[in-house]
């Protein structure tokens, strides 16, 4: 998600704007017709209860002669991105009808559990989108995690390694039609060269809701390869106690994410190809014993 690819022509600023002030317009509807906050959240299940993000209560209203009302104002986030994107000439690698499709996700789950491989550009979209969640940026390189965290503080990055490289996918494609690689259950125990062992442990404790993988970078020989975050992706979707994981990957007009998301996210499992843009939706395989890695 680093500025690695071509930007997208000036005019898809107005189209980022276009997801925005329908995003604003669906919270605004939301704040006005939930009967609280409190029951706003209840609704969500017990299944997130540990993990989830409370939203923040609405700002009371100041003072007057009649009783005290509470009032609609735009979160300072949304706020911070709407200027952001506006006054940008840097806009987010993925194209407005891609984006949509996540989008749509994070409007029926927010807020929720976002995990992200990659910090960008479209960070702050991301998390704006999902607002009143959590969501996590997972990121190869240090320095951009720093100047990413110079400009949106509030954001949430970690830095991750990766051993593989692109050239050795056949060989790991190889590697990954082992037994070892097919059982479900934490990546960091997994006996499979593919999971990635090395991110803190939060991350694997949390149960997402959404992973979107548009890193590590990918686009050459010796750049560190997206297979072993497309394989961790599906494991953690599988390991989840109950429920599914909408999981998406970006790039598949490359060999790497095309094969490795068919192979381990499933065909089966495949709900919708928009661009370069790839989303599956995944089933708990603890909730249901008995299923096969791919349907």
């Amino acid at each position: 998600m680093r500025p690695s690819k071509a930007n997208m022509p000036s005019n898809l600023k107005l189209t980022i704007l276009g997801v925005f002030c329908a995003f604003l317009l669906i919270f605004i509807l939301r704040t006005n017709f939930s009967s609280s906050p409190q029951d706003s959240i209840s609704q969500k299940g017990s299944s997130k209860e540990s993990n989830s993000i409370e939203a923040a209560p609405r700002t009371k209203c100041p003072p007057s002669d009649q009783p005290i009302k509470e009032c609609n104002k735009i979160p300072s986030t949304i706020a911070e991105a709407l200027m952001h994107y506006s006054t940008s000439s840097i806009t987010p690698q993925q194209t407005y009808s891609e984006i949509s499709v996540t989008a749509k996700i994070l409007e029926k789950k927010s807020p929720c559990n976002f995990l992200v491989f990659g910090l960008g550009h479209d960070s702050l979209m991301w998390s704006t989108l999902n607002h009143g969640g959590r969501t996590v940026f997972l990121e190869e390189d240090k320095s951009w995690i720093e100047q990413i965290k110079e400009r949106f503080s509030m954001l949430e990055s970690y830095h991750v390694e990766y051993d593989s490289k692109v050239h050795q996918a056949d060989n790991l494609m190889g590697v990954a039609k082992r037994d070892e690689c097919k059982l479900v259950g934490d990546p960091r125990h997994s006996a499979c060269q593919l999971s990635l062992k090395g991110m803190p442990n939060e991350i694997y404790e949390i149960e997402w809701d959404l992973i979107m993988v548009d890193a590590p970078t990918g686009y050459h020989d010796e750049a560190p390869g997206r297979m072993s975050a497309i394989y961790t992706a599906g494991m953690m979707a599988r390991n989840r106690e109950e429920g599914e994981t909408d999981v998406f990957v970006h790039d598949v007009n490359r060999v790497v994410e095309d094969k490795f998301s068919m192979a381990f996210l499933c065909e089966g499992y495949m709900k919708i190809q928009e661009g370069r843009l790839r989303h599956f939706t995944i089933p708990s395989h603890r909730e249901t014993s008995g299923r096969p890695f791919c349907p």
